[in-house]
């Protein structure tokens, strides 16, 4: 009886054992099986998170350089509008400037020889000779002295007041005739022929010159 019973106890020990064994087996199985399952589940997410965020990051790359560009490119058709729009003012103040300068040029008194012929220019409602009058008539004194008569014309326009040209062609013809005079020139010696109607003048300078020319 003792010998069977110490058999029956180590049979249940040796089957016990082999279950502890196969229990621990099939753990260690499936613990292993898990494990591999939760890491390769963690890298495809990875790898999916990996992938969102670089198309994310290129295409915010991208849409901000796409942004930059953009902005460079206004900021140069801002800066070129500007640009032209301030060279359109310069070749406007330039074009206004040269007008006003010809404007001023044509108003002012001056004197210019051309053929033998003196030609005083007057400014606008004035009767004052330009600076080298005398000098201008150098020639005219010596052609009188030499026994010639000089012969002065005056001009004016055929707009507005009538008499008032007259008088101011009349004063300006005056005015050519003294300068004659102090250079030693007779008055005797001296025609002052009456002033004649420039017409469509309007306000050039042809209307408002005096000419002076010898004559035997």
């Amino acid at each position: 009886m003792s010998s069977s019973q110490n058999n029956d106890s180590d049979e249940r020990f040796a089957l016990g054992l082999v279950f502890a064994l196969i229990t621990l087996v099939v753990l260690s199985v499936l613990w292993f099986g898990a494990y591999k399952g939760i890491h390769g589940a963690k890298a495809a997410k990875g790898g999916v998170v990996a992938a969102k965020l670089q198309p994310g990051a290129s295409g915010a790359v991208l849409g901000g350089t796409a942004s930059a560009g953009s902005a460079a490119a206004t900021g140069a058709g801002d800066a070129a509008a500007q640009a032209g729009a301030a060279a359109g003012a310069s070749a406007s103040a330039a074009s206004g400037a040269a007008a006003q300068a010809g404007a001023a040029a044509d108003d002012a008194a001056r004197v210019l020889i051309e053929n033998g012929i003196v030609k005083f220019y007057f400014a606008t409602a004035k009767a004052d000779l330009a600076p080298g009058a005398n000098e201008a008539l150098v020639d005219v004194v010596a052609g009188v002295k030499a026994g010639q008569r000089a012969v002065i014309s005056g001009y004016t326009d055929s707009t507005g007041d009538a008499e008032k040209n007259a008088e101011l062609a009349k004063q300006r013809a005056f005015a050519v005739r003294d300068a004659l005079v102090a250079l030693g020139v007779a008055e005797d010696k001296l025609d002052l022929k009456k002033p004649e109607a420039v017409e469509n003048a309007g306000n050039n300078a042809e209307a408002r010159r005096v000419e002076v020319v010898l004559a035997k």
